[in-house]
């Protein structure tokens, strides 16, 4: 097997773990280090925005990883120096995702207690920042999860949305060689997502994994099957991405129930393809699944395999094939990071940009916390 398919092995096996950077992060360090921590730690795929810089960040993130195979070994990491797929996020219309919070911070009353900058879990609001020699709103750092918005007293945060132009976007991304797609739609958008897949078509057959995004709704499942008429046959994989309650995991752990319940019921609409939870997945989600056997055992049926090593399983899947990570698990690493860039901060040196690799205490902690949360799932299959 190659290095190309253990992802699809963990697929298939119920113990897949995809780290979420976001489809609206840009802060191009904290993605390469985020990258290189949750590679270190065992991920199978990282879903970043896309845009070709962010994509370079991942990739220049991934290619230490393999540099670092044996050293993780000797800490203790099953890291073998195989990639994870890079996956990039597209939507067909406007979604919570593909958005950032702005405002002019010149407007904000001098007696503000400033909720917003406490209540940001990227820490991209910040005021007469030092270090950002800024105050307001840092673009590459915020990821559009909109917690701002309703605690400002003075109503004066509003958000800039963006859609993919499937034209301009298609071919810039899919030269960059990424292994896997995500789209973003919404029920009633059949139009708009046929739109977007007739331009990445083009380059389907490259691809090893594709994956849906919907949230909930009314005739949710009937959207999905006609999706999946306009996608069928597909010589990737599928993935069926439940998005329960979008960028809400470092909250608390209840936000995990509306995956939870959202997975079981595209599981039980048995449509051709892997389940796979998002949106309010925390570290309490494992620990759901199992309670609820939604999780395949070790050792249990596995699916089909196809030409090639397989893809998609030949039938309905019976329990959750993995689970993505995105605001949880970037703030289970925020400490770290922090660290990092206070130590750029104060280092003379204006070269230094912020490489996790090059503070062996700082990666070695990232990659620990990283795989506290990667091995949850992932021991599914050494019992």
């Amino acid at each position: 097997m190659t290095d190309l398919f253990i992802p699809l092995q963990s697929l298939k096996q119920g113990d897949w773990f995809k780290l979420i950077c976001g489809a609206s992060f840009q802060h191009l360090p904290a993605v390469r280090n985020l990258t290189l921590a949750y590679t270190l730690a065992g991920a199978d795929c990282i879903d970043v925005a896309a845009d070709p810089a962010v994509i370079a960040a991942a990739q220049a993130g991934l290619q230490v990883a393999k540099t670092l195979a044996c050293d993780a070994q000797k800490r203790g990491f099953d890291y073998k120096g195989n990639s994870p797929f890079l996956m990039v996020s597209l939507n067909d219309g406007e979604d919570p995702h593909f958005r950032k919070a702005e405002f002019n911070p010149t407007e904000c009353p001098t007696d503000c207690l400033r909720p917003c900058e406490r209540v940001c879990p990227a820490q991209a609001i910040v005021f007469d920042s030092i270090k950002e020699d800024f105050s307001g709103v840092i673009s590459e750092k915020c990821y559009g999860c909109g917690r701002c918005i309703p605690i400002c007293p003075y109503s004066i945060i509003d958000t800039a949305s963006y859609v993919t132009t499937p034209e301009a976007i298609a071919p810039l991304v899919m030269s960059t060689g990424v292994d896997a797609v995500e789209i973003h739609t919404q029920i009633g958008r059949l139009a708009e997502f046929h739109r977007l897949w007739q331009a990445i078509s083009p380059w389907a057959d490259q691809l090893k994994l594709l994956a849906i995004s919907c949230p909930d709704g009314d005739g949710m499942i009937d959207y999905l099957r006609a999706v999946y008429d306009l996608i069928a046959p597909l010589k990737s994989a599928l993935i069926w991405q439940t998005d329960g309650r979008p960028m809400s995991g470092d909250i608390g752990d209840g936000t995990t129930i509306a995956a939870v319940k959202l997975g079981q019921k595209v599981l039980a609409a048995k449509l051709p393809g892997y389940v796979q939870l998002a949106g309010g997945t925390n570290g309490y989600t494992v620990a759901k699944l199992k309670a609820m056997g939604l999780l395949k055992r070790a050792g249990g049926a596995k699916g089909d395999e196809g030409a090639g090593g397989e893809k998609t399983p030949s039938f309905p899947p019976s329990s959750i094939a993995g689970v993505a990570y995105g605001s949880y698990a970037r703030v289970l690493l925020s400490p770290i990071l922090e660290q990092l860039e206070n130590k750029e901060v104060n280092n003379t040196n204006v070269q230094a940009n912020l490489r996790l690799e090059e503070n062996d205490v700082l990666l070695w902690q990232a990659v620990k916390l990283a795989h506290s949360l990667v091995s949850q799932i992932k021991s599914q299959q050494e019992r």
